[in-house]
């Protein structure tokens, strides 16, 4: 498979990752490059949520892609492109290369635990901007029936990282390793209009998404796939699951598809 499912340690691709996620975060630490930060987040907010008071088609589009069953439907595109033979892997690296993947968010959502509570602890959590900016545009008050039934996410106490962000931004990351041209294209396509709910509706703040968000999938991806333990688990995972694979391998329809075949 490509370098990034590598049985080899990368220390040069990984200290390279963590220099630059540091200066990332130490840009966003910093007050003279925070000022920066917070001028972004404000303009990024008002350039996207402000259209919204109209509650035309733009709040429309926008309070459905802020329901709960969309970010669960978002989750099925991501992926049914994995899983499709010969656009992000060939078919017999299919099963390998979702094994490995979930090797990599794993390992992702541990290091969320402890940057969590290391953001609580230094006091680097703020609210959304939805909750802090006089004259938001509100969904769940513009929408209050689908509020209601399908939960609109609009709204955090806690909004750094950006969760949501950093689950689409590993997977976008992951996936470009072993593509290019249009594939990668669609690939971050997917990623961006996952993420543009969150921030259109004032759940998170640009920065939410653009350093927490890449610091944590960032992670996720340099302890992965700059390390053999990508490499070793999905190989290790393949072998554990192979005795259930070959007899569904042989039944007529969920036979066919390459992450069961194999082929």
């Amino acid at each position: 498979m490509h370098l990034a499912l590598n049985a080899q340690w990368r220390p040069r691709a990984l200290i390279i990752s963590h220099l630059l996620i540091a200066l990332l975060f130490a840009s966003w630490l910093w007050p003279v490059t925070r000022l920066y930060w917070n001028q972004f987040d404000v303009w990024l907010f008002h350039l996207l949520n402000d259209p919204v008071h109209a509650a035309g088609l733009w709040a429309h589009i926008w309070a459905i892609g802020s329901m709960r069953p969309v970010d669960a439907g978002v989750g099925v595109v991501m992926l049914a492109i994995m899983l499709r033979a010969g656009l992000i892997f060939p078919a017999n690296q299919v099963r390998t290369g979702l094994y490995a993947f979930l090797v990599a968010l794993i390992v992702m959502l541990l290091m969320r635990v402890g940057f969590s509570d290391l953001v609580e602890y230094m006091g680097w959590q703020h609210a959304s901007p939805s909750l802090q900016i006089d004259g938001s545009a509100r969904l769940t008050e513009m929408f209050p029936a689908w509020e209601e039934r399908w939960d609109l996410k609009d709204s955090a106490s806690r909004s750094f990282p950006g969760d949501h962000a950093s689950v689409l931004m590993i997977w976008a990351m992951f996936c470009s390793f072993f593509v290019s041209g249009w594939r990668r294209l669609l690939v971050w396509t997917v990623a961006v209009v996952g993420m543009l709910p969150r921030l259109v509706a004032g759940a998170h703040w640009g920065a939410d998404a653009l350093v927490g968000g890449v610091l944590l999938s960032v992670l996720g991806i340099a302890w992965s796939c700059y390390t053999p333990l990508a490499y070793r688990a999905s190989a290790a995972i393949e072998r554990a699951t192979a005795p259930l694979m070959r007899p569904l391998a042989r039944l007529p329809v969920i036979g066919a598809f390459a992450v069961v075949s194999g082929r």
